[in-house]
């Protein structure tokens, strides 16, 4: 490479600012096991589609094998939320006695090979190549399992920085050779990320065979090491230019040596798209790195602080000043370095702590150079003290607790606890748990079945999902391109949707609307003594309603004026109507789920107060707090404490055996209700009716609330509600009865084709 002086051309504000942005995408392999840690037979979960076209969850070489391969990203934190996400939905996919081994090395092998089974892909050609490969290499040696890291800089840094020198005229060349400094840098400095991530002490039994050279004692990596998969040593590559990298490829493969151009498997690889080809075409755009082992203590194989750590070092490899060696003869160099730290033992300091303390200095420089905030240092810090305590390492961590345990116990115990956190919450979604619930579960099942999906903005839940060139928008997970404009708005507006019902001769509750609160006040006469409802115009969700099934006070009704206008500018008043209020679920002309909401409450048993009954209801796991969960928490606040006044109860009371205690008025979910489903003993002709309302209103996707008094009376029931964006989340997980996978309705109606 062109002498150029990054310390130089980090002064200058614009390559500064775009230093530290990047584009990441990780890949996690990972050998499914049963639960006593054998190496698992079955087959790749059919659940998850075919793998010629799965984005995220493949196989590698073993069908036993699985790949997970995160979409391009532009932080650590967003790179690790998609991991999670695909990791959680490949647990969750997994028959129920099944495990990821979280450790590199695989699990006990076969003493026979022809057990290990190859993957089983639609490609014949990629059949024979891992047919190839257990013929050259052994299935053993495929069983190994890592993270890949591909990185690149952002196009902003290198336009800037090309921009703000003058050894390059052409942007092309000025980025290859950028990329080819990182990566013959990194090979020489890999060392003290096989130190720092080094994970793999130890190989279980059918790993090496009894003739094989091998480790007589723990070692920091078995999979870095020349005991790993690797290629054999007359497999030998250039970087001292993109030209020399891909003629030494080619003349590989020509000569024999190498099958194909991806059996070549250097720790990195320069990648300008799947082929080789491709770097001739468009250059590199990024480096794959290969060398990072998979961290048994973290819950996705890699933390965000490792994730983040990489990045800082690739960014230093650049920043390091150029020496009198040229990319191969760092390299060679590199490569002495990395098998002698490789297969240095655990628990030792690194034979290269001189060196690797100054390159945690020039890592230093570099970070006050660009500015970088306190927990940079920080983290930096972090990794730096492990220099001073091995067994603080993976490595180190794994051999201590081999003192007392076998490598299968530890395992076994770590892939155990992942897989319960990922079924701990299974109406959440790890990664993405920050978002509605509803959003979540239907990124899960475009994930599981083959779906790209994209978050646009988390705050509005506003998703991009693709299959194959097809494309759709959803926003809250129900909002598509299937309903026109004009159907949110009419359901968002009670008086209209009533109109639009009555019209087509719905029975709908008649009513009064008002625009001002002195106009309402005015008629309170009109509505004395009489069981009423008054809501907002123009609202969904159940909010500022306030029901009076005896009637209302001057005062009650004043206050419940007050709440549904400050709600909206209109409101509407109209009768109560006696019956039992269904949630009817339609999309696409077909009622997919009936729901029965009961407002809070609990059931004596003679034994215990209403306050440890609702202590007890509140341990199910489906219910959490502030809308984390299908179900909400019940309160005894000030409204629960008068309703059981109203019943000649308070939370100390002891209810007798079977009697139910109610602690609300209003059925909704959010304020503690049951939901229950009620979909199979629902008549059809109710059914019929709410499927022939939301034709009327012109929906595809829509939450219709009917009142029905008697469901066994045929056509007996009013319509009193309409909602354009129907949460699913209580219909998938409900307090009783069985779940409706409503998502994967929504999800066949915008892709036909996945059926």
């Amino acid at each position: 490479m062109t002498n150029i002086n990054f310390k130089q051309l980090l002064q200058n504000k614009m390559v500064h600012k775009h230093f530290s942005e990047m584009r990441l995408g990780l890949e996690k392999e990972s050998q499914r096991v049963t639960l006593d840690g054998a190496l698992a037979t079955t087959n790749h979960p059919q659940i998850l589609g075919n793998r010629r076209y799965h984005p995220y969850i493949q196989t590698d070489f073993s069908e036993s094998q699985t790949e997970l391969i995160t979409p391009v990203t532009s932080s650590s934190k967003e790179a690790l939320n998609y991991l999670a996400a695909i990791q959680e939905v490949t647990l969750r996919s997994m028959p129920t006695n099944e495990l990821l081994w979280p450790l590199s090395m695989p699990p006990v092998l076969p003493d026979d090979e022809c057990q290990i089974k190859i993957a089983q892909l639609d490609n014949f050609e990629d059949v024979l190549y891992r047919r190839y490969l257990a013929k050259t290499y052994g299935k053993r040696k495929q069983m190994v399992s890592g993270i890949h890291y591909n990185f690149e800089f952002t196009h902003d840094f290198l336009e800037n920085a090309f921009a703000m020198q003058n050894s390059y005229t052409n942007f092309e060349n000025f980025r290859d050779d950028v990329y080819l400094k990182v990566a013959s840098n990194y090979l020489r400095h890999r060392y003290l990320i096989v130190y720092l991530f080094g994970a793999a002490p130890l190989a279980e039994n059918g790993y090496f065979k009894s003739s094989d050279a091998q480790p007589t004692d723990f070692v920091r990596s078995i999979r870095s090491s020349q005991y790993g998969y690797t290629n054999h040593q007359d497999v030998t590559y250039s970087f001292k230019s993109v030209k020399r990298y891909i003629d030494g490829i080619y003349d590989l493969v020509d000569r024999g040596i190498l099958s194909e151009e991806k059996e070549f498997y250097a720790p990195v690889r320069l990648r300008g798209g799947k082929k080789v080809a491709d770097l001739a075409r468009f250059g590199v755009q990024y480096l794959e790195i290969r060398n990072i082992d998979l961290n048994p203590f973290e819950t996705y194989a890699i933390s965000e602080a490792q994730i983040e750590f990489l990045h800082l070092f690739l960014m230093l490899m650049l920043y390091l000043p150029d020496d009198l060696l040229d990319n191969d003869e760092k390299i060679a160099i590199g490569n002495q370095m990395n098998d002698a730290v490789a297969l240095e033992t655990p628990l030792s300091r690194l034979g290269y702590e001189t060196e690797a303390r100054e390159l945690f200095a020039q890592l230093k420089e570099m970070l006050q150079t660009i500015n970088a905030n306190e927990n940079t240092f920080n983290l930096v810090q972090t990794f730096k003290d492990l220099l001073n305590h091995p067994e603080n390492t993976p490595a180190g961590k794994l051999t201590k607790q081999l003192e007392s345990q076998t490598n299968t116990e530890i395992a076994v115990k770590l892939a155990k606890h992942y897989h319960q956190k990922a079924w701990k919450k299974s109406y959440q979604l790890a990664g993405f748990n920050d978002m509605a619930l509803s959003t979540q579960i239907i990124l899960f099942d475009a994930i599981q079945a083959g779906i790209e999906v994209e978050i646009l903005d988390k705050n509005e839940q506003f998703i991009k999902l693709t299959f194959g060139k097809h494309i759709e928008y959803v926003k809250n997970a129900n909002m598509t391109s299937q309903d026109s404009y004009i159907v949110p708005l009419i359901m968002a507006n009670k008086t209209v949707t009533k109109k639009i019902l009555a019209k087509h001769g719905f029975p709908v509750p008649a009513g009064r609307e008002y625009g001002a609160i002195n106009d309402a006040l005015a008629d309170f006469s009109y509505f004395e003594g009489k069981a009423i409802v008054i809501k907002p115009k123009s609202s969904n969700y159940g909010i500022g309603i306030s029901i009076f099934k005896n009637g209302a006070s001057l005062i009650a009704y004043q206050t419940a004026l007050n709440i549904a206008f400050s709600e909206d500018s209109d409101i509407i008043i109209e009768p109560f109507i006696t019956g039992t209020k269904y949630r009817f679920f339609v999309i696409n002309g077909k009622t997919k789920a009936v729901l029965l909401r009961v407002p809070a409450n609990v059931i004596g048993d003679g034994k215990r107060t209403i306050s440890e009954l609702v202590a007890l209801k509140n341990q199910n796991s489906l219910r959490g707090l502030n809308h984390r969960a299908p179900l909400e928490k019940i309160s005894l606040g000030k409204i629960e404490q008068l309703m059981l006044k109203a019943q000649g109860l308070t939370p100390d009371s002891l209810l007798s055996d079977g009697k139910v205690a109610y602690l609300r008025e209003n059925s909704n979910i959010s304020t503690g209700g049951d939901s229950i489903d009620v979909t199979d003993s629902m008549p059809d002709s109710y059914k019929q009716q709410a499927e022939n309302a939301v034709k009327a209103l012109g929906a595809m996707i829509c939450g219709i609330d009917l009142i029905i008094p008697d469901k066994n009376v045929a056509d007996n029931f009013s319509i009193i509600g309409a909602n354009f964006n129907p949460a699913m989340y209580m219909h998938i997980y409900p307090f009783s009865g069985q779940g409706r996978r409503l998502t994967m309705d929504v999800l066949r109606l915008l892709f036909p084709e996945l059926s």
